[in-house]
């Protein structure tokens, strides 16, 4: 199972972690998602990948957690700092699709952006237009 917001908390290691959980591997996440990934996907893909800092809301709470995000892959990875060797979890985006919020979703923010798959729903807030547009 991939890490949970609150797992990002914990104690262990990110060796250990790493070693304790599967890959996700686009062909793990697609098969578990019952989807498939073409060739121009891929290619796509190599093409897009950037990096840089986000905030993160988490569930029932007010506050934003500030992170570096790599979106490479089909995956986003989550590093306290650039200067991290192994992050600290990773969200593969297969399947998810990518909104602003409505107004029942509770955000007074701007540059805010919904990441949503069946019941998973996660908010980030970028720090400029520039950042949210890319």
């Amino acid at each position: 199972e991939q890490e949970s917001e609150d797992d990002t908390h914990s104690s262990r290691s990110s060796l250990d972690r790493q070693s304790h959980h599967r890959a996700n591997t686009t062909m793990h996440v697609c098969w578990y998602r019952n989807t498939s990934v073409s060739m121009a996907d891929h290619s796509v893909a190599v093409e897009n990948q950037l990096s840089g800092y986000l905030l993160r809301k988490f569930k029932n709470s007010n506050g934003w957690q500030k992170l570096w995000v790599v979106f490479t892959n089909f995956c986003l990875f989550f590093y306290k700092t650039h200067q991290d060797d192994y992050p600290l979890a990773s969200l593969p985006l297969l399947g998810y699709t990518v909104s602003c919020p409505v107004e029942a979703d509770g955000i007074q923010k701007d540059y805010v952006f919904k990441l949503q798959f069946k019941s998973h729903v996660y908010f980030f807030r970028a720090e400029s237009k520039y950042t949210f547009e890319r």
